[in-house]
């Protein structure tokens, strides 16, 4: 087939070439994006079919956090238009604007069930504490045994007012220790100097938010063509006929999830009944997804999933490190099961170092590499202060599906089984890397009647859903969610049957 870009039939050494200039946006974005691109070894034509419009500050933040949205979402998109171009011969006009980019940052803020107030996120003992050391440490305490066990080792009532006076007789890096040994999630808060001098820090300097690794060897496995222009089933897309295995919660591996559906994956969610969930996020990342349960601790269940495996093009998964290898599906042996596939990881801290199978999330990653700090000293603020979106959840999800494509882009020339890494302190540690911004804390927040030309609403198992539209616009292929978010467990564990006429 012959391509617009012209890299696509021939061996991937695109990383080789520098990057085109693009149609326009802001210089430090495409910048970002441009070495995300070439370092996944895309095509770099495909650079001069984006446009990235919008300015660092849109949110009040010293950091450019703009910049670090856009790049990640816009790279997504145009690894899906790239999809599109090695399965049509056509390339497609993909644009991303900041302001609308970090409005689906914070899509967990502006979810609305019904009209309704917006849905609590956060237990009533989560948040940042002063030790008797006068440091402080930050407590994620949204799941009942992260919570439970929280509360074990201070010997305290489930109430701030106990938390704070049990904390009182502890030091920071003593208590996040005593956590971490517990299997809980407790980041104590370091500046940028002390995070440089930790270890954990010195073991990911260099690595790059993304990582794409061939694991096996497979034949090519060219996506399925699809028809001509004009006589295209109206829902195709770019990931029309991919599978996608989803074993992830919170936020940035459903986000990864929900981006691949946005693009027309057959996203299948996989939880089980025993694993505490987030209603809110459960409504807001489910979108485009079906969703059942198996346990694989069950032999039968287990069984079912590798039925699933054997036709699945990609394995996402978000559990602790090791979590699922331990239950024989990790990498490798997915790879052996399933010859071609792409298995993407996510991680906090990252896959080597002394902290690689620590467990965190966004806020107590933000915390414990000197995010909270360093803002808390930009604003002039004694407090530690956070990002004002999660945004190393999502930078991290849009990188997962932006990893996921061009591993299938590159599988579809090169064959070959793909693990593609990410983990929240590497996309930390590059946002860091893009700088600051002048007068980071000159503009406002944004409340949900400023985005509301951004919102659309959605039927859903849960109601009606007042939610962000996908950011990226490509002018073939809009993305959207062709399926509505449902409760855990509806589906069967099977894959759906699709028709591309």
């Amino acid at each position: 087939m012959n391509s617009p870009f012209s890299s696509l039939a021939a061996p991937v050494v695109s990383s080789l070439r520098p990057p085109l200039a693009m149609a326009a946006g802001p210089a430090l974005a495409q910048d970002a994006l441009a070495t995300l691109w070439r370092d996944a070894a895309m095509p770099m034509d495909a650079l001069a079919h984006l446009t990235l419009t919008g300015a660092d500050p849109v949110l009040p933040s010293s950091f450019p956090i703009g910049a670090a949205a856009q790049a990640s979402l816009g790279a997504s998109a145009l690894a899906a238009a790239a999809i599109w171009a090695q399965r049509t011969g056509r390339a497609q006009q993909v644009s991303v604007d900041m302001r609308h980019t970090l409005a689906e940052f914070r899509s967990e803020r502006y979810l609305r069930v019904d009209g309704g107030a917006a849905p609590e996120l956060w237990d009533k003992i989560a948040g940042l504490y002063r030790c008797g050391d006068g440091r402080w440490v930050r407590l994620h305490t949204n799941f009942p045994h992260h919570r439970d066990g929280v509360l074990r080792i201070l010997g305290c009532a489930h109430d701030k007012t106990a938390v704070q006076a049990a904390l009182g007789k502890w030091e920071a890096f003593a208590f996040e220790s005593a956590a971490s040994e517990a299997g809980l999630v407790v980041a104590a808060m370091r500046t940028f100097d002390e995070w440089d001098a930790h270890p954990q820090a010195a073991a990911l300097r260099g690595l790059p938010p993304l990582t794409i690794e061939r694991i096996g060897d497979a034949p090519p496995r060219p996506f399925a063509p699809l028809p001509a222009h004009g006589e295209i089933n109206v829902d195709s897309r770019p990931l029309t006929g991919v599978r996608v295995l989803d074993f992830t919660r919170i936020i940035a591996g459903p986000v990864a999830g929900r981006t691949l559906a946005a693009h027309g994956a057959d996203v299948l969610l996989v939880t089980a009944s025993h694993l505490p969930a987030i209603a809110p996020l459960v409504i807001d990342t489910g979108r485009g997804k079906r969703s059942c349960q198996l346990d694989l601790r069950d032999p039968d269940d287990k069984r079912a999933l590798h039925k699933l495996l054997h036709g699945a093009d990609v394995l996402l998964q978000g559990y602790r490190p090791n979590g699922l290898a331990d239950l024989g599906i990790g990498p490798e042996a997915a790879a052996r099961a399933r010859p071609g596939i792409v298995y993407v990881s996510l991680s906090a801290y990252g896959h080597v170092g002394p902290w690689a199978g620590k467990r965190g999330f966004d806020s107590l990653v933000q915390t414990a590499t000197g995010l909270n700090d360093a803002e808390a000293k930009a604003s002039g603020g004694a407090d530690p202060k956070p990002l004002p979106a999660q945004v190393l959840d999502h930078a991290a999800g849009y990188l997962l599906a932006f990893g996921t494509m061009a591993a299938l882009h590159r599988r579809a020339v090169e064959g070959g089984s793909w693990h593609v890494r990410v983990s929240l302190a590497q996309v930390g540690q590059w946002l860091r890397g893009l700088g600051r911004v002048d007068n980071g804390f000159g503009v406002p927040d944004q409340k949900i009647d400023d985005v509301a030309d951004l919102l659309e609403v959605l039927p859903s198992g849960f109601g009606d859903l007042t939610v962000v539209r996908h950011a990226a616009r490509l002018s073939e292929t809009p993305a959207h969610w062709a399926l509505p978010s449902v409760p855990l467990g509806t589906h069967a564990a099977e894959w759906a049957q699709y028709s591309v006429k």
